[in-house]
């Protein structure tokens, strides 16, 4: 007998459980995960993740996000200066704190140059939103012209934070990709949309042309999906486990 569920009836979400996660490991995993997406620029590109005491979490100057393991990561202070980690952290941190003393409530920054959106970047162009993947983030996609070489210097992080102000997610001009969220789960979901959305719209672009999803339904999509990005990163998270669990380590 077929049966038909109730309107707005939805099936019961029991995602196969996670191992217990430091927050070190958690970060271990995002850049694993992301380096699987794209942002596999080698050593390029860092990754921060506040924590309740006011210390940062980074990823290693030295490795490659492929490469590395719970035991890797960094911790630094609201100032940069390291407080522990066998490795150091990037001297292009700049931007990491310049935004997180304008905004207080970030919780995870990401910045990488994945390959898929550097000719957006380089041509100062917003991917437009052909799919419904591509449309899983509701905030407005921003391009960044503030580019000064790199994020080294005091002054240059400071205009490029000031630039960026209160966007999630955005381009930066010839230079690469920011990506903010209050949690992993929230910065992974928008850092793979991102890949997803440029590498679409490239596609697109290569057959001539296409579509667009109206500015309503993809906003409305987004609103929808972006909540359930814990889901979409415990499996992320599990494949990488699966693929090489010393990740933890």
């Amino acid at each position: 007998m077929t049966t038909t569920n109730p309107t707005g009836y939805r099936p019961a979400y029991e995602p196969p459980p996670l191992p217990p996660l430091s927050a070190a490991a958690e970060l271990a995993l995002l850049v694993r995960v992301l380096a699987n997406r794209g942002y596999d620029d080698l050593r390029a590109g860092h990754v921060t993740v506040g924590q309740p005491d006011g210390s940062i979490l980074i990823n290693p100057r030295e490795l490659c996000w492929s490469e590395v393991r719970a035991s890797d990561v960094v911790t630094i202070d609201a100032d940069g200066v390291k407080l522990a980690g066998r490795y150091n952290p990037t001297i292009a941190y700049g931007i990491h704190l310049e935004l997180r003393r304008l905004r207080p409530g970030i919780g995870v920054i990401v910045h990488n140059h994945p390959k898929a959106a550097m000719p957006w970047a380089n041509t100062l162009r917003i991917p437009p939103i052909y799919d419904q993947t591509s449309a899983s983030v509701p905030a407005p996609l921003h391009l960044v012209d503030e580019y000064e070489g790199n994020f080294t210097g005091g002054d240059e992080a400071a205009k490029a934070a000031a630039a960026f102000g209160d966007a999630e997610w955005g381009l930066l001009a010839n230079h690469g990709v920011l990506i903010t969220g209050a949690t992993i789960a929230q910065a992974f979901i928008r850092a793979y949309t991102l890949v997803w959305r440029c590498e679409r719209a490239w596609e697109v672009e290569v057959l001539g042309g296409g579509r667009a999803l109206p500015d309503e339904v993809a906003t409305a999509y987004g609103e929808h999906f972006e909540p359930m990005a814990p889901g979409w990163w415990e499996a992320a998270a599990r494949l990488e486990l699966t693929r090489d669990p010393s990740v933890l380590d």
